[in-house]
């Protein structure tokens, strides 16, 4: 399930269309489909919409000050936060941070806050990928080496998705006696993880940062030009709209 989670949303993605409109065009010989093909590429690799999508996603949570955060129970911040694991037999080789890694800088900074009193790693693990232990493991070094002590450090058991952590967080929060979390993810990803929080009856503070659009841009003919990471946002958007539907209608 957790693989066809991942796969199926290929076919509905932008390039899943240009794909398919390209086959459909040459099999048949028919420039139709070919054109129709190059319009969707076109318009979904503009910066314009991937900006646009991600904007309607980012702002449905306000950005906080530490200051502004009430105190909690806990902070939990969701999993996506380390790249490519390190080379086999190289324990001691630097552990490299994705590009989601402000959730465990927010996470760190909201414990030194005093925000609450225990910090919150998820057990994040991919059946078919090749990392050694879960990511949540290596989180927890990472916090050990930064200052936070051992016995405020929390774990789950090992998680595939966002759905799996907001059930694992629950059953944590059931077994510790913990009643509101501060919960700490990309801007963007937000709205679906806060819905699936809540659906699993977890209490939570919304802490949004990895802002990836600057709201105040001002519009310039680079927006309107086609380019990669212009089709990046517009999936990323899409991903996040696609399972968003799907935990609401399907899996009510």
């Amino acid at each position: 399930m957790l693989f066809l989670a991942k796969l199926l949303p290929i076919f509905v993605l932008p390039l899943g269309w240009v794909v398919a409109l390209l086959l459909f065009g040459l099999l048949g010989r028919r420039w139709g489909p070919v054109l129709a093909a190059l319009v969707v590429l076109y318009l979904a690799s503009l910066p314009y919409t991937g900006s646009r999508l991600i904007r309607v996603l980012e702002t449905r949570y306000p950005q906080l000050a530490l200051d502004q955060v009430s105190k909690a129970d806990a902070i939990v911040p969701l999993g996506g936060i380390l790249g490519p694991p390190r080379p086999p037999g190289c324990s001691a080789c630097v552990v490299n941070l994705g590009e989601a890694n402000e959730r465990l800088e927010a996470g760190i900074d909201l414990w030194r806050e005093h925000k609450a009193p225990y910090l919150v790693f998820t057990g994040g693990r991919i059946p078919w990928a090749r990392a050694a232990q879960p990511e949540g493991e290596m989180l927890a070094q990472l916090a050990l080496a930064r200052g936070v002590p051992r016995d405020r450090i929390l774990l789950t058991g090992e998680v595939g998705n966002t759905d799996d952590e907001a059930h694992a967080v629950a059953g944590l929060m059931r077994a510790r006696g913990l009643t509101r979390i501060i919960l700490v993810t990309s801007a963007w990803h937000m709205p679906r993880a806060a819905r699936l929080f809540r659906r699993a009856g977890v209490s939570f503070i919304p802490f949004p940062v990895d802002y990836q659009v600057d709201p105040d841009a001002v519009l310039t003919i680079l927006d309107f030009l086609p380019r990669a990471d212009g089709l990046s946002k517009t999936e990323q958007a899409l991903r996040e709209l696609y399972g968003m539907a799907y935990y609401g209608l399907v899996r009510r």
